[in-house]
């Protein structure tokens, strides 16, 4: 049995599968090819429509739903998400308990990718200068924990599970990658998904091989997803122990490089970004405008010569994009995400994983400003409980315009709004603003 690649469909549960060819022992009787793929998304995505029917589609629609918001990145100057990150070591061996200097290490490599600080932004191509953005994103580990308690943002549970890998992936199950995820199957029980990222660190060879590096579930309660559609997977990111951090102490052969990248990648994954060539050739796509197509991926090479399909960006036709964090190309040369994959993942954070970034106790430091909406949802009258003195509302619907308000003795009057989700920005006496979710029904 040879390891190679797998093709697989787009869309949301992704995995990044490392790429060896290697050949099994005359344990399996029967020869035969099995391709493998980083991202095992229709393996997932099959095991789910087993689950709920119905599952692809509601995948598009949300991942449409997200896009549609159109958030402008730039609008957002100045501002930054942060999200609260607990990472759980799950180990069967000292070699797979990582030190914190490794967790460390792929916190920083996160917050320079998401922050367009990671000093190979000058290997990318003056190509993409018309395409390329900045996320804005910060991550931190958790200093508070589901209890109220202060914590590091690590945990580590000694497992007597060898490997959470099995060739039942291979047809689709999920069901034993997802013990990690679980206490009473040798794993660990997440933090509280809506308020923490989640990143569970463990072994998932196969046979003593390292063929797979990452995978990451959806956001959950997406909109129009049918009511269990993500029944069986839990939400987060499982990194392979090797593929952690870019000064991690084990090799994972196969003359891979590891830079932290996969960790970047399967963080795109729970933000809602697809693969920038579709999962599929010329005609398939990733729902994002602003990435080149592409005929496949980047077989974890650096050929900037590529160009594999016609299009036309702003009106230029770009060479297939090795550097975006989305591709399969080395991590050597990934070093960018685009302006649109980054308006996705703004909108994710304001839909979706709202309460990821917003008002998340997990990651208020013990000096921020209380502010609170009551009653929420609100039918008439929103009262205003904050901490500092407030000089200006401002309301925004769900495309970003902006609704007239009347506020009074920290009172808002929203008779005459309809139904729907609004988003307020409330500016302090000091200049600093603060944003909050309002739901009127």
């Amino acid at each position: 049995m040879f390891l190679s690649f797998l093709k697989f469909n787009k869309n949301c549960l992704e995995m990044k599968l490392l790429l060896p060819t290697i050949l099994f022992s005359s344990l399996f009787s029967f020869a035969q090819q099995v391709e493998f793929h980083r991202c095992a998304t229709t393996n997932a995505i099959d095991y789910q429509e087993s689950l709920t029917p119905g599952y692809k589609d509601a995948v598009i629609s949300a991942f449409d739903a997200a896009k549609a918001l159109n958030m402008n990145p730039e609008s957002k100057s100045g501002s930054l998400y942060t999200i609260p990150v607990v990472v759980h070591i799950v180990h069967n061996t000292t070699e797979e308990n990582l030190p914190d200097s490794v967790i460390i290490d792929q916190i920083r490599v996160l917050n320079e990718d998401y922050n367009r600080l990671n000093p190979d932004t000058v290997n990318m191509r003056a190509d993409f200068d018309i395409v390329k953005g900045n996320p804005r994103i910060e991550f931190k580990l958790a200093q508070i924990d589901p209890n109220g308690q202060p914590t590091t943002g690590i945990t580590r549970t000694f497992t007597n599970t060898t490997s959470f890998g099995s060739l039942a992936f291979l047809s689709g199950d999920m069901s034993d990658l997802e013990k990690v995820k679980s206490t009473a199957d040798g794993g660990i029980d997440p933090w509280d998904q809506s308020r923490y990222l989640n990143i569970w660190v463990c072994d998932m060879s196969l046979f003593g091989f390292t063929a797979l590096l990452g995978y990451a579930t959806p956001p959950a309660g997406l909109p129009n997803w049918p009511p269990g559609s993500t029944g069986g997977l839990g939400d987060g990111v499982v990194i392979q122990y090797q593929a952690f951090g870019s000064n991690n102490p084990n090799d994972i052969g196969a003359g891979v490089v590891i830079k932290g990248r996969t960790t970047t990648h399967e963080v795109g994954h729970y933000l809602g970004l697809r693969h920038i060539w579709g999962d599929g050739d010329c005609t398939a796509e990733d729902g994002i405008d602003d990435t080149p197509n592409a005929d496949a991926q980047s077989n974890t090479d650096c050929d900037p010569s590529k160009n594999t399909c016609t299009d036309n960006i702003q009106s230029v036709d770009l060479p297939d994009m090795i550097e975006n964090y989305m591709d399969y190309s080395s991590e050597d040369c990934q070093n960018s995400f685009t302006a649109l994959q980054v308006s996705l993942m703004h909108g994710v954070l304001e839909l979706q994983r709202y309460d990821l970034v917003h008002g998340n106790p997990a990651s208020i430091e013990e000096n921020a400003i209380e502010f609170v909406l009551y009653p929420n949802p609100a039918q008439d009258f929103v009262e205003i409980k904050s901490s500092a003195q407030i000089d200006e509302i401002q309301i925004m619907d769900i495309t970003g315009k902006t609704i007239q308000v009347d506020f009074f003795n920290n009172q808002i009057d929203v008779r005459a709004f309809r139904t729907g989700v609004y988003f307020i920005d409330a500016y302090t006496k000091e200049g600093q603003k603060i944003t909050r979710r309002l739901v009127k029904q």
